[in-house]
């Protein structure tokens, strides 16, 4: 308690250039501003009484408009402008005319770092610990956010801005993802008056599944279908319509591109760019880019490169036909890189055409912590395999050579190039001890109000400081209040001092971090750390959280690349750098630290609540259920199970489409009827197992019913598996294995078609998503633990 008042105290103080504001007569301390009761009238006609003005909310006059741009596994050494080898030119432009922060760091994972961006708290204050798919039921984890932390986007739009949302949200729970809610923690209720885009952490650029605000749409239909450029027109065609209406009217937006996650989809003509770029290898590429990165003033002249882990083999130790593989991996998530700031591009392009950038304060972050190792040390043409804990073969991969990115692909790249694109530091995204995970370069652009140009600021900063930022440029107060509960305070450093003053001195001195139980501590130019695991080494423990060991101490301002680890020379003061990590630690409810990672993908295991409960065994489902998560539907994985269809059968036809499906062409299963013909079809992680019927369906009511009969004796065994007509078996056969851990993270379920990428892998009959073209009744999932 006694933190937090401390908090409270110097958020106000923080805040006192903002009084004026009360000089307008209105408090935007307390949220929303009330509307005013009207005086009372006591004449009769209208030419009597002096028409009063209106009440309407505006904006702070000359509050600028704000555009937060952040990209998704994208590391420090990864763009041109930080000295990296992937072209960012529109990075670059706004570079030259800003600030660069070459010490910006976020918290090493997705979904903590976008809810600490929007409401400038600690992502263990937001409950955003970790992500949604591996939340506990401990506070800090619990991934609910908060009604007594409102993020930026609120306070703008309670205070005269429009606010819109575009691309990856990640901060809601998916058993809150269908029809009955709660609605809570989705973007139109969390700020923002247009959202567009996905809810979940990831997905397919060419077959996506869509939001607009809450309801779910179909991608448009067109062959040279990509996300990204469709977020971005959705985010210019909102931004136009909004200036157009109301030019006097500051805008925020929040764009939060897909890329550079896995999967790495992105056009041949965009690889082919990168051609060869990296036959050199990931031992070069990283000494070519810390080069660059000197030259540029990126980093100090003296840094070194941190030694690579030992369990990352060196280039000149693989296969010529590894290295030719491997080298492809890296081609395409650049491409996918550069085209992605291609699309943040022609949205800073729009705002240009408007005659608004100047006014415009632009937040470009690169990324939302290190890149991913999550390929682990092979990488993956279909990266739900890492999910379930199976490797790739090289002979696999191979296979998909050519079309690597295509829809037919779910890429990712080997832990190798990961820690090259995190350049000059050692590790990775998961490791928020480690500046490769939590450190990404970051430009900031408002040519009205920054006069310098082209130059580098490297005072420490963090993603909390970027709301309170928001907050002093609009010269707008954080509200006491919001909707009549009394707010905590952001907890972030706004930056404005550091626009002018190159020289001046840092104000975020402190700073924790935590994901996963890898850990550190920032003071004052010191990090202390201590990594429990590497993600893509198994098993994945280097150190234990019980017995808190593994500590190590770095001096960053003698050491940017955090090559030099002093916990032997001062043992006194990494003591000292323990000791507040568990102060901040117990302030900020990081405790008590949990290191499981996919083990915490399993619901009972999390100890994370879902719909379905512990005991419920049966669902029963109607058309229009759409895209339901596995967190909110029976868990059919590792138990046997059944899924019974009532269906009536048009006579004048024969009958085509999906009954049910779960998951993507990648994973997951269908239940259907092709040319009259029922069928099931299972597919184990890209490899297709079909059961059809030996007879056609006969028209009328009919009873469709798909048996699996699971082996036991752990997670992915085989199953028996049976098809039934009406009762009467018409197929059976069996399946070796069977997905053991997540069919998709993103790709739901569906009744009576297959939305997003199919499961057959293929089209079922002549409409859209294989839509059915009879009628269902009813499709009952039931599991037989």
């Amino acid at each position: 308690m006694k933190f937090r008042m401390l908090l409270w105290l110097a958020c106000i103080i923080s805040f006192t250039a903002t009084s004026a504001a009360n000089a307008e007569g209105i408090n935007r301390r307390r949220l929303p501003i009330a509307d005013p009761y009207p005086q009372k009238v006591d004449k009769r006609l209208p030419s009597q009484v002096k028409m009063p003005r209106q009440h309407v909310v505006e904006a702070p006059k000359g509050a600028p408009n704000v555009v937060v741009i952040l990209l998704d596994d994208v590391g420090f050494g990864a763009p041109s402008p930080f000295g990296g080898v992937v072209q960012m030119p529109a990075l670059q432009e706004l570079a030259n005319n800003g600030l660069s922060y070459n010490r910006f760091h976020t918290s090493a994972l997705c979904a903590p770092t976008r809810a600490a961006l929007k409401a400038g708290r600690n992502h263990h204050v937001m409950n955003m610990g970790s992500i949604p798919e591996i939340a506990t039921g401990y506070a800090g984890n619990t991934t609910f956010v908060p009604n007594y932390a409102e993020p930026v986007a609120e306070i703008l739009r309670l205070n005269g801005y429009n606010t819109g949302a575009f691309g990856k949200w990640h901060e809601t729970p998916g058993r809150e993802t269908t029809a009955a809610g709660p609605q809570t923690r989705w973007p139109t209720r969390q700020g923002f008056e247009k959202f567009y885009g996905f809810i979940g952490a990831e997905e397919n650029m060419y077959e996506p599944s869509l939001h607009d605000g809450v309801t779910i749409i179909d991608y448009p239909d067109r062959e040279d279908y990509h996300f990204l450029e469709d977020m971005t027109d959705q985010a210019i065609a909102w931004m136009r319509q909004q200036q157009g209406l109301r030019p006097d009217k500051p805008f925020f937006i929040y764009y939060a591109s897909a890329g550079s996650h896995a999967p790495h989809h992105v056009r041949p003509e965009w690889i082919k760019k990168y051609k060869g770029k990296f036959d050199k290898g990931w031992d070069v590429i990283r000494e070519e880019t810390l080069a660059n990165q000197i030259a540029k003033g990126v980093v100090p002249p003296n840094t070194k490169l941190a030694k690579k882990p030992a369990s990352v083999p060196n280039w000149e130790d693989l296969s010529d036909v590894q290295k030719r593989m491997f080298a492809r991996q890296a081609e395409v998530f650049a491409a996918f890189t550069e085209y992605t700031d291609y699309q943040a591009g022609r949205l800073i392009q729009a705002i240009d055409e408007l005659g608004e950038l100047d006014n415009t304060l632009v937040i470009y972050i690169s990324g939302d912590n290190g890149t991913s190792s999550e390929g682990n040390q092979t990488g993956n043409w279909n990266w739900g395999h890492m999910f379930n804990g199976i490797p790739e073969t090289l002979e696999a991969q191979l296979e998909h050579y050519d079309n690597w990115g295509d829809q037919n692909t779910y890429p990712h790249m080997a832990v190798g190039w990961a820690i090259a694109f995190d350049t000059p530091f050692a590790f990775t995204k998961q490791i928020a001890g480690d500046f490769g995970g939590t450190r990404n370069g970051t430009v900031i652009h408002w040519p009205e109000a920054i006069k310098s140009k082209g130059e580098i600021r490297d005072q420490f900063s963090h993603v909390i400081d970027v709301a309170p930022t928001i907050l002093e440029a609009a010269g707008l107060p954080m509200p006491e209040q919001i909707n009549g509960i009394a707010q905590i305070p952001m907890q972030g450093t706004s930056l404005i001092y550091s626009f002018d003053n190159a020289d001046a001195p840092e104000r975020h001195k402190v700073q924790y971090f935590e994901v996963v139980g890898n850990r550190g501590i920032y003071q004052d130019g010191w990090m202390a750390r201590a990594t429990v695991g590497l993600p893509w080494e198994a098993p994945k423990k280097m150190h234990s959280v019980a017995k808190d060991d593994g500590w190590e101490l770095y001096d960053t301002r003698n050491d940017f690349s955090l090559a030099n680890n002093l916990a032997t020379q001062y043992p006194e003061r990494l003591e000292a750098m323990k000791r507040l990590f568990l102060k901040e630690a117990i302030a900020n409810q990081v405790l008590p630290l949990d290191d499981r990672l996919l083990q915490r993908l399993v619901p009972s295991v999390a100890g994370r609540p879902t719909i379905m409960g512990s005991s419920r065994t049966q669902l029963d489902l109607y058309p229009g259920s759409w895209n339901l998560v596995e967190d909110a539907i029976l868990n059919v994985k590792n138990v046997s199970n059944s899924i019974t269809a009532k269906v009536d059968i048009d006579s004048s036809q024969d009958a085509n489409g999906v009954i049910m499906a779960q998951g993507s062409r990648f994973g997951g299963w269908s239940l259907y009827i092709e040319d009259g013909y029922p069928a099931y079809a299972y597919n184990y992680l890209g490899n297709l197992h079909t059961f059809r019927s030996n007879k056609k369906i006969s028209s009328g009511n009919r009873k469709i019913r798909f048996e699996m009969d699971y082996d036991g004796g752990g997670a992915g065994k085989g199953a028996d598996v049976r098809l039934l007509v009406d009762d009467k078996v018409t197929s059976t056969g069996r399946v070796d294995a069977t997905v053991g851990t997540r069919f998709s993270i993103d790709e739901g379920a569906d009744v009576g078609m297959d939305r997003g990428s199919p499961v057959t892998q293929r089209v079922i009959g002549d409409q859209r998503f294989s839509a059915f073209n009879g009628t269902i009744n009813k499709v009952t999932l039931e599991i037989y633990p």
